[in-house]
């Protein structure tokens, strides 16, 4: 009887915790990203979604636990092989981060000229940046500023910006806070065309039920600094439990 391979996780974490003061954040939370998945995390305000991403990077120091993206523990690593992974990690910020000095071409160079051991030493950026304006529909605002956008287009050029370097996995931190219900739906529609055209691997921080349920291939609830409950968008509507219930009312 032929047996299935089994799924290796391009991210792994493992009992994470994190505590500020007396506050518990996070308190032994588990989640594994499996390659070409949207997977969703949501949870209340303040509940540690945000910190969890920060920790999944290197922004924000655990207090113990195991952090592995592609086979490398981010607790021990060199910074040689840190800077290697952070080229394959796009991060779209919640509040887009656009650089407001620099036009919308010289945004998305900016990760260009800085990780020059991925792509080299480029003389004309210019196809890279259509190539990522392209894909987020705005090309003819490459010679705009940032302040001649919508935050819609913000959004966007942000989103163009971590696809420029063509990471392997890209980590949403709640992508349509402070956009209005057309905007939001046009940018979850993007980021399921994104995952689509590059089989990219997602963890998306939302939380938006609309975008939960449109984008997410899984779910991970984070309750009480833990991963309370996981399965698919009907899996945890269906449920009876009382907090998994207060989600999706």
């Amino acid at each position: 009887m032929k047996t299935e391979a089994k799924i290796k996780p391009i991210i792994e974490i493992k009992d994470l915790h994190k505590t500020f003061g007396t506050n518990h954040v996070l308190d032994g939370f588990n989640l594994s990203l499996n390659e070409g998945e949207n997977l969703v995390v949501m949870g209340k305000s303040g509940s540690g979604k945000s910190v969890m991403i920060k920790c999944l990077i290197g922004l924000e120091e655990i207090d113990s636990g195991d952090i592995i993206i592609m086979d490398k523990n981010m607790t021990d690593i060199s910074s040689e092989d840190l800077n290697e992974i952070r080229t394959e990690v796009g991060f779209l910020f919640q509040g887009s981060a656009l650089y407001d000095s620099m036009s919308v071409r010289e945004n998305l160079e900016f990760p260009l000229r800085r990780h020059t051991k991925k792509f080299g030493e480029i003389k004309d950026t210019t196809p890279l940046v259509m190539e990522a304006l392209k894909s987020v529909g705005l090309e003819n605002t490459i010679n705009l500023m940032p302040n001649e956008l919508s935050g819609g287009m913000k959004r966007r050029i942000a989103l163009a910006r971590t696809l420029i370097l063509k990471p392997k996995i890209i980590l949403y931190d709640e992508p349509t806070t402070g956009l209005d219900p057309i905007t939001s739906k046009e940018i979850i529609m993007l980021m399921k065309s994104i995952q689509e055209q590059y089989k990219t691997s997602s963890i998306i921080i939302t939380h938006d039920i609309d975008c939960a349920r449109v984008i997410a291939n899984r779910m991970i609830l984070l309750i009480d600094g833990i991963n309370y409950a996981e399965g698919t968008f009907q899996e945890l509507a269906s449920s009876k439990d009382p907090k998994i219930e207060a989600f999706f009312k």
